[in-house]
């Protein structure tokens, strides 16, 4: 039973449901940065480079074939056209987690530029003090 109760303690502890939370939000996050590298971005630069479909870029090292028993054997390939969109796909997250992390970051140092005046001292400070000048006097 203390297995149970000390996994229950675990799971609900604050930080395991922000990490949670972090994963799905990335996970959702990620298919929109997909989306938009694969709608948006790629299809103007493939225009633009003669109407190449990035992930049609490939090198094929061995051609699709029909083996001695009559079984289809598919082409062996190197995509290398998928590879450079998930490039891009992991600049665009990259620069975005950037500029978070830096929007944030300015955001700490406002708080922290922020000074806060001194408390007013305590009623047994200002005694301690009026003593001490007491005791410094002649």
């Amino acid at each position: 039973m203390t297995f149970i109760k000390e996994f229950k303690e675990f799971a609900l502890r604050g930080n395991v449901v922000d990490l949670a939370i972090a994963v799905i939000i990335g996970g959702a996050f990620g298919r929109i940065v997909t989306s938009m590298v694969n709608d948006i971005i790629m299809p103007p630069i493939g225009l633009a480079l003669g109407g190449v479909d990035f992930k049609d870029l490939m090198v094929v090292l061995r051609e699709a074939y029909i083996d001695p028993a009559g079984e289809s054997i598919s082409a062996v390939t190197l995509n290398y056209g998928n590879f450079i969109q998930q490039v891009v796909d992991f600049l665009i997250i990259a620069f975005i987690i950037f500029m978070i992390i830096r929007s944030m970051a300015r955001l700490q140092k406002k708080e922290e530029a922020k000074p806060t005046p001194p408390p007013a001292p305590s009623r047994e400070e200002k005694l301690l003090e009026e003593i001490r000048d007491l005791l410094k006097r002649p």
